[in-house]
C-alpha cells in the first residue's frame, strides 16, 4: 500500500504536466463504462451513462465554465444561446438564440424547441428526475421565433444555472407525442440532436458510437468517433485499458491507481470527487409503499444501526487514505461542503443499549436479536457494477452482525439495481452517486414529494418539515453566507434523523491514453470537452483512421 500512495502521487504529478505535442483532427476514442445508459433524452435521464452520451448530442442553451460557478451567470459559456438579458427585477431571463444552430437532421433549433424541453420535464407522466431542479421556473415562453423568456417564481441565486438545465429538445420530432409517450418513442431509442457528436448506434449492454458533425455551428470536433464499450464486469473493463483496446475508463477505483499509472501508453489524471456514497433506510414499506417500513420508520433503531458501524474502519480496509469518510449528502469539492456537522459516531456499546432500550434484547442460537416474534434482519441492494460498494456492504455486515442485526446482501447487475432502487423496492439500498457543482440535488434526493411542486427522486421516503425548510431557504437566500448557514441545518437535520449512514467519497482518478490531447480536465463532468481532444499525431492507432459509420 505504501508504493501504491507512493505511485499515486507520482501519477498525480504527471497528469499536470504539459503535452508538448498538439493534436490532429480525426481519430476515435473508446471510453469504457460499467453499466447501459438508462436512457438519453435529458428529461428522462437518471444514470451517469445516459447522461454523458445526452451531453455530447445535445447543446443547452449555456453550459458551466471552467470556475464550476453555479452563482449568477459569471464563467458560463454560450452555446445554443448566443446571447442573453436580465430584467429590471431579476425575475426573468431572455435568450437569443443563434440563428445558425441545426438539429442533426438539418432543422434548425428554434424557440419552440426550448419551451417543449421545458414541458417536456414539468410532463408528471414522463417522471423527469429533473422536475424538482426547474421547480423555480415559472414559464418559457416563445418570443419569436429566435427569441426565448424564461420567467422564474422568486429570485434565487443560481436562477440562470437552473435555465441551463432546461436541455431543447426537437419538437418538430417530438412534439406530436402523447402525454408520457417521450420514453417509448422512436426518437428516445435514437436520438436527433443539436451537439457537436451525432447519434450512430446503439447495441444496448454492449456500445454506443457518435460521430463528429461536420458543419455544426460550434466547430467541427477534431474526433471523428466517439464509442462507449459497454463492461459490466469492472476487471475486464480495466483489462481493456491495460492492453490500449479502451481509452478512457473513469473513476479509477482507488486499488488500481498505481498499475494504471505504470502502464507507458496511460496516464491517470486525479481530480477533486463529486462521487460519494451512501446506505439510505427506506421509511416505507418496500412492497407496499402505503404502509411503514416496521423497521426503518423508528429513527431510533436507524441511529442504533448507524452507531454500530465503523465508517472509518471500512474506508481505510478498501481505500487506505485514497477516499475520504463521507460527511453527508455532499463531497468536498462543493462550496456547500461542511465539515463541522455533527457526526453519529462509531460507538459498539452505544449501539447495544440503544437496541436494548427498544426492546430487540433477546439473541437466539443465530446471534440475531429478536422482538415480539420477529428477528433484526433486512436486506440491502447493491450494484455488482461497484466493487467498492458490494466490499463495504461486506464489512458492514461483518460490523452489524457483532450487535445482532442480521444484514442481507442482494447484488444485482446495474440495470435491475437501477429499476430496483428506482421504484423504492429495497429496505436499505447501497447507493452511490456523482454530483455537480451545484447542491440542488439535494432538494431532489431528500425533500418531501410536495415540496417544490413535487418531482421529488426520494426513493427512500425520507420526511423532515424541518429539512425541507432549511433546503428551500438555502436555494433561495442571496447572501451566500446565509445560504451555506441554511444548506449546513438541512445537512445537520439530515445526520441527526440518521437517514442514511455517509460512507465515503471519493478522490477521483481517471485513466486516459498518452495519445490523447485534451483540455484542462472538469471534475464533474470530464466528457463535455470530447469535442476539443484530439490525437497526437506521433501517436496514432488504426482505430483512429477509422472513418465515422454513416
Amino acid at each position: 500500500m505504501r508504493r501504491l500512495l507512493a505511485a499515486f502521487i507520482l501519477c498525480t504529478t504527471l497528469a499536470c504536466g504539459d503535452r508538448p505535442n498538439g493534436g490532429s483532427p480525426g481519430g476515435t476514442v473508446v471510453i469504457g463504462v460499467g453499466a447501459d445508459a438508462d436512457a438519453l433524452l435529458a428529461p428522462l435521464i437518471d444514470g451517469l451513462q445516459g447522461k454523458i452520451v445526452s451531453d455530447l448530442l445535445f447543446d443547452r442553451l449555456a453550459e458551466i465554465g471552467p470556475s464550476l460557478n453555479t452563482v449568477g451567470d459569471a464563467g458560463f459559456e454560450a452555446q445554443l444561446a448566443r446571447s442573453w438579458s436580465w430584467s429590471a427585477d431579476s425575475l426573468a431571463i431572455t435568450f437569443a438564440l443563434h440563428p445558425d444552430a441545426r438539429w442533426h437532421d438539418g432543422v434548425p433549433v428554434r424557440a419552440a424547441d426550448v419551451v417543449f424541453g421545458y414541458e417536456a420535464i414539468r410532463d408528471s407522466a414522463n417522471g423527469s428526475p429533473l422536475m424538482s431542479s426547474i421547480a423555480d421556473v415559472a414559464s418559457v415562453t416563445a418570443q419569436d421565433s429566435l427569441t426565448v423568456v424564461m420567467r422564474f417564481a422568486a429570485r434565487s441565486p443560481e436562477q440562470f444555472y437552473e435555465s441551463t438545465l432546461i436541455v431543447p429538445l426537437p419538437a418538430h420530432i417530438l412534439g406530436g407525442l402523447p402525454s408520457g409517450g417521450l420514453r417509448t418513442s422512436e426518437a428516445a431509442q435514437a436520438p436527433v440532436g443539436s451537439g457537436r457528436f451525432r447519434f450512430v448506434s446503439w447495441e444496448r449492454n454492449a456500445r454506443f458510437e457518435l460521430a463528429a458533425v461536420p458543419d455544426h455551428y460550434r466547430g467541427r470536433p477534431k474526433l471523428d468517433r466517439v464509442l462507449f464499450t459497454i463492461t459490466p464486469e469492472v476487471a475486464t473493463g480495466l483489462a481493456r485499458v491495460k492492453a490500449g483496446d479502451t481509452d478512457v475508463w473513469d473513476p479509477l477505483p482507488p486499488t488500481e491507481i498505481a498499475a494504471m499509472a505504470a502502464e507507458p501508453h496511460l496516464r491517470v489524471i486525479t481530480s477533486p470527487g463529486f462521487d460519494y456514497a451512501f446506505l439510505a433506510f427506506n421509511e416505507r414499506d418496500a412492497r407496499d409503499h402505503a404502509k411503514p417500513n416496521v423497521l426503518f420508520a423508528d429513527q431510533s433503531l436507524r441511529r442504533a444501526i448507524t452507531l454500530a458501524v465503523d465508517r472509518t474502519a471500512i474506508v481505510r480496509a478498501i481505500f487506505d487514505t485514497l477516499a475520504y469518510v463521507s460527511m453527508g449528502p455532499f463531497t468536498r469539492a462543493q462550496s456547500t461542503a461542511d465539515s463541522t456537522l455533527r457526526q453519529i459516531p462509531f460507538d459498539r456499546a452505544a449501539a447495544e443499549a440503544l437496541l436494548d432500550s427498544l426492546g430487540w434484547r433477546d439473541r437466539g442460537a443465530d446471534g440475531v436479536r429478536r422482538h415480539a416474534g420477529r428477528r433484526l434482519t433486512f436486506a440491502v441492494i447493491t450494484p455488482t457494477s461497484s466493487r467498492s460498494r458490494e466490499r463495504a456492504a461486506v464489512l458492514m455486515q461483518e460490523q452489524l452482525r457483532a450487535v445482532g442485526v442480521e444484514m442481507t446482501i442482494e447484488r444485482l447487475d446495474f440495470q435491475a439495481f437501477l429499476a430496483r432502487q428506482n421504484t423504492s423496492r429495497f429496505d436499505a439500498v447501497l447507493a452511490g452517486t456523482r454530483t455537480t457543482p451545484s447542491p440542488r440535488g439535494v432538494r431532489g434526493s431528500w425533500a418531501s414529494d410536495k415540496v417544490a411542486g413535487g418531482g421529488t427522486q426520494n426513493v427512500w421516503s425520507y420526511h423532515s418539515a424541518a429539512f425541507d425548510a432549511a433546503i428551500e431557504a438555502g436555494l433561495k437566500e442571496m447572501d451566500p453566507v446565509k445560504s451555506k448557514a441554511e444548506f449546513r441545518r438541512a445537512y445537520q437535520q439530515l445526520n441527526d434523523d440518521a437517514a442514511a449512514i455517509w460512507l465515503y467519497e471519493l478522490r477521483n482518478a481517471s485513466a486516459v491514453h498518452r495519445r490523447l490531447v485534451i483540455p484542462p480536465w472538469r471534475p464533474d463532468a470530464w466528457w463535455v470537452t470530447l469535442g476539443d481532444w484530439s490525437v497526437d499525431p506521433a501517436q496514432r492507432l488504426p482505430r483512429d483512421a477509422a472513418p465515422a459509420t454513416p
